[in-house]
């Protein structure tokens, strides 16, 4: 376990951690080396799930000790060192199919996913704009629960054309679920379906709580929605200056550069 001095700093990818071209460029690989070898934790804290956390971990060939993954806007948080889950929730199986049937009323693409794979009744224009970055096998089914052994991690509906038409599935599964569910748009297309006890936000506190460190010595740096909760949580929240503008807003600091332009670095630096 990490000692009380130690700190952590929680990353979105898309648009924060990672360049247009998904890729960290050297100034901030460097300045990343430094904070872990002083002792302190890196963490992922992104929409996606871990499978796909873990292949741009690896991807990037990153390798910093005390590393952890928080995936599916914090229903899985997983340590690379340990190769295991410290924790893990999911959308209740009894919602799973009332969220597809609602999708399909609203004409609005839904899926899921179990441990290893995408899980859809369809595979279409909307998955395969999800997948040009997202290379997650993809099952297509009929039989969508007979996919799903456990709680899936979440859900995810898409819409490419029409934001009006999405809302209005927003709204009304916001009304069918309650409180059960917390509904985010990680970009314009995309509205996360994840349990009300997760989110980003919680998975900070969790994991500051795991590793005995005080929250004050928390960092987080989002650019959207669905990063608001983890910056508020943290003891320094950081939006990126190409973040949305209620992002900018829920944030301690923005950055005077964006995610093109190695705008976490001096944070990153800062905070050793």
């Amino acid at each position: 376990m990490a000692g009380s001095c130690s700190k952590i700093f929680f990353f979105d990818l898309d648009g924060t951690l990672l360049t247009s071209e998904k890729k960290i460029s050297e100034k901030t690989m460097n300045a990343l080396k430094k904070f872990t070898d002083a002792g302190n934790h890196f963490c992922i804290n992104t929409g996606r799930a871990i499978d796909s956390a873990k292949a741009v971990y690896q991807g990037l060939h990153l390798d910093f000790k005390g590393s952890f993954l928080c995936g599916s806007n914090g229903t899985e948080i997983y340590s690379v060192d340990d190769e295991k889950y410290v924790y893990k929730t999911g959308v209740p199986l009894e919602l799973v199919p009332r969220i597809i049937e609602l999708s399909e009323k609203f004409d609005v693409h839904c899926h899921t996913y179990n441990e290893n794979n995408i899980v859809s009744k369809k595979n279409g224009e909307c998955m395969e704009y999800y997948r040009r970055v997202i290379k997650t096998p993809l099952v297509v089914t009929d039989d969508i629960m007979k996919e799903l052994p456990t709680p899936p991690s979440k859900m995810i509906a898409i819409e490419l054309h029409d934001h009006e038409k999405h809302e209005k599935f927003r709204m009304a599964l916001q009304e069918m679920a309650g409180d059960k569910l917390t509904l985010l748009y990680s970009n314009p297309y995309y509205l996360e379906i994840f349990p009300s006890d997760a989110g980003k936000g919680s998975a900070v506190k969790r994991l500051a709580d795991y590793l005995g460190i005080d929250i004050r010595n928390t960092y987080a740096a989002g650019d959207e929605q669905n990063d608001i909760s983890m910056i508020e949580a943290a003891g320094c929240g950081i939006a990126m200056i190409n973040g949305t503008e209620a992002t900018k807003k829920s944030a301690d600091v923005i950055t005077r550069l964006d995610n093109d332009h190695d705008g976490l670095a001096e944070f990153i630096l800062n905070a050793i």
